[in-house]
């Protein structure tokens, strides 16, 4: 069956930049209205104002996942503002590069408060809705890179396999009440994701040990998170290749450890360089 999207709302957290604010031009392009919430407002308010440019609704809406209060709020504001939600998209994140071992557990805790626990407080008080209603669909934005440790993006990819295990569960324990519910796994994204975490990192070598097969631009993945808005999937991949792939590492460890070693290697002699420059 296929949803007709126009005039459905839907909520994106994240949306000031990146992944984000492509899926909400993409779904107000679709005749979504759109609540568009990150910290960084005045970046909202441009992505708002383009929205409007071309005909569609949006709403920009201060958010700070890492808070409950500001996460209700946001779902408030959603819905009175553009009426009950038919979707929530819970996006926003940053990544680092580092060793586990070399990791604080302040900086641990820092990105999964904003990654794993701040996609439920987004989330929640977006289901509870859903559930009264019995409609709905809830999306995820994990990572491939959440199916297999990547050196350097332990912590990371951490929060990346906790959002999909969740997203994983959730499915099944709100089919049987009408509501959907899809996770995402980007490949390698054009977006100001890598210079967040070169900044948190003081450098950083993941976008020299990525192929240019795997990496994509943002709206790629938009257009694929609409199409699973008008007819819902378990799982969306923008990439088959990184999808086969990424199954073959786990069905074969011994594959795995080969490929991550190969990754470890080059990563020391890309920041040895960057140390020697």
């Amino acid at each position: 069956m296929t949803v007709d999207l126009n005039g459905k709302p839907i909520a994106i957290a994240g949306a000031s930049s990146g992944i984000g604010r492509a899926t909400a031009i993409a779904c107000a392009r679709a005749g979504m209205p759109v609540a568009i919430g990150a910290r960084r407002t005045e970046k909202l308010h441009a992505v708002a104002s383009e929205i409007e440019s071309v005909g569609g609704r949006a709403v920009a809406i201060e958010l700070d996942v890492t808070s409950d209060a500001s996460s209700t709020a946001f779902i408030e504001r959603a819905e009175g503002e553009l009426g009950p939600l038919h979707a929530v998209f819970a996006n926003a994140g940053f990544g680092f590069e580092r060793p586990v071992h070399e990791t604080t557990d302040a900086d641990m805790r820092e990105i999964f408060e904003a990654n794993f626990f701040g996609t439920l407080a987004v989330l929640n008080p977006a289901v509870a809705r859903f559930i009264e209603r019995r409609s709905g669909h809830v999306l995820i934005c994990s990572s491939s890179i959440g199916k297999v440790g990547i050196p350097g993006y332990g912590a990371y990819c951490a929060t990346k396999a906790a959002q999909s295990h969740v997203g994983r569960a959730m499915r099944h324990e709100l089919k049987p009440l009408g509501i959907d519910v899809s996770t995402v796994y980007p490949i390698g994204t054009r977006t100001e994701f890598f210079d967040e975490a070169r900044r948190r990192s003081g450098g950083g070598s993941l976008v020299e040990n990525t192929p240019k097969a795997f990496m994509q631009p943002p709206e790629r993945v938009a257009r694929a998170i609409v199409a699973c808005l008008r007819r819902p999937r378990t799982e969306v991949w923008t990439s088959w290749t990184s999808r086969i792939m990424l199954g073959a590492l786990s069905t074969f460890p011994r594959l795995g450890d080969i490929a991550l070693d190969r990754i470890a290697r080059r990563q020391a002699e890309i920041n040895r360089r960057a140390g020697d420059a």
